[in-house]
């Protein structure tokens, strides 16, 4: 007869039955299979692992089976429940937008949150606070892991490089502060130059120039290996609120307190163009990326069939104002579409990574997602207690972080 058990199984279950029919009493029986199973030096002892070894085993297993009678009840149940849900179409995740509630509220600072980033390569987030601290979270788990102190007065701003092996700071102390990720977070450099507060700092896309903008009315570029300031943007007549470059890194795009936006070649300092339109300090600008252009095209009605031109860098600027607008030009100056919606001023504007929206964050406590292709407001969060002065779109994960004047700041999931 063949059998599924190994010799040392089967001796294991031998001297369990004749272990339970000496306790229960079975005499006859017990020296009958001591005898066939050539066991005839078994003594029964209650140390051996075999002792009451097949009463256990009964009874695990009819406690099985009556745990699986219930998964399988609650496995009908829940299909019945699935069977039954409505069906939410399914969005592609290019798509993918952020929705509410927020996956994480980070709390830690003690004063309003002037800035986010979210590290390129790993799961790490920034945060810039008036509290002159920046604290790095991990967005997966929302647990805080340090806070980088080394500024006197508030942060203003804060962007990782390319590769995400530098973290640049600027502060209204008048520095900016070069963080080593790789080494700790250690300090690096400390960058001295500007005269008034240092409002917008960024890295160009190559990784070894850094360009700043302060209320000192100028913009400035730096070497990140010596620490030198290169160069000296000056045409704003009143505090440089921000400046970013273009994917390229060719061009530069800042806004001012003066009500204008500009870009300015980053090679040769020239101011290119200035947009005038907003009635009030224009708080962020930013450039359209390239996948952005199909449809802001379609927004404005320009036909670009048979266009077979590779699309430059730089082409089209966004800007967000205190005059409660978002607006959207071309490089050559021309107004082509006012975003109208948010009820205070605007803080913060951001592309989706499809190029498809625009996100927005605003004094009016909301995060607003614009659809390029209609100029118009698709969806509106209710994101914080109080204003909301920064947002930014992680490229590594469907995730956006905004922070706030609450003091804490919000991680979305985009689904």
């Amino acid at each position: 007869m063949t059998t599924i058990l190994s010799d040392r199984q089967r001796d294991e279950l031998h001297k369990a039955i004749l272990d339970y029919l000496n306790a229960s009493g079975f005499s006859d029986s017990f020296l009958a299979l001591k005898g066939e199973t050539k066991n005839e030096d078994f003594v029964a002892d209650p140390k051996q692992k075999y002792s009451g070894l097949l009463e256990k085993k009964w009874t695990s297993v009819i406690r099985l089976q009556k745990k699986i009678m219930e998964l399988e009840n609650k496995m009908s149940q829940m299909q019945e429940e699935l069977n039954n849900a409505p069906v939410r179409k399914a969005t592609n995740s290019v798509d993918w937008i952020p929705r509410p509630p927020e996956k994480y509220c980070l709390t830690g600072h003690r004063n309003p949150i002037t800035r986010v980033a979210f590290h390129p390569v790993y799961q790490v987030l920034a945060s810039a606070s008036e509290d002159t601290t920046i604290k790095i979270w991990d967005y997966e788990t929302g647990e805080f892991e340090r806070t980088l102190k080394g500024h006197t007065k508030a942060v203003q701003d804060l962007a990782f490089d390319s590769k995400g092996n530098y973290l640049v700071s600027c502060s209204a102390d008048l520095t900016i502060k070069v963080w080593d990720i790789n080494n700790d977070y250690k300090c690096v450099k400390t960058l001295y130059g500007h005269d008034h507060s240092v409002s917008s700092v960024s890295f160009l896309p190559s990784g070894d120039i850094i360009v700043s903008a302060s209320r000192d009315k100028t913009i400035k570029l730096w070497e990140l290996s010596s620490g030198y300031c290169v160069k000296t943007f000056s045409g704003h007549n009143e505090w440089v609120r921000s400046v970013v470059p273009s994917e390229d890194g060719k061009f530069l795009v800042s806004c001012s307190n003066d009500q204008t936006s500009r870009v300015w070649d980053s090679t040769t300092g020239e101011c290119k163009m200035d947009f005038r339109g907003h009635d009030h300090v224009v708080e962020c600008a930013i450039f359209a990326p390239v996948n952005a252009y199909s449809f802001i095209r379609e927004l404005i009605g320009s036909n670009t069939k048979g266009n077979k031109e590779q699309p430059i860098p730089g082409q089209y600027i966004v800007t967000g104002s205190r005059d409660k607008t978002i607006k959207l030009w071309d490089i050559s100056g021309q107004l082509l579409h006012t975003m109208i919606g948010h009820d205070n001023w605007v803080r913060g504007l951001v592309f989706h990574p499809s190029g498809k929206f625009l996100l927005s964050a605003s004094d009016d406590k909301t995060l607003k997602i614009w659809d390029l292709k209609t100029g118009r407001a698709m969806k509106t969060l209710e994101a914080h207690a109080h204003f909301v002065t920064c947002i930014s779109y992680c490229a590594a994960s469907p995730v956006v972080a905004t922070g706030s004047v609450d003091q804490t700041v919000k991680i979305w999931q985009c689904r």
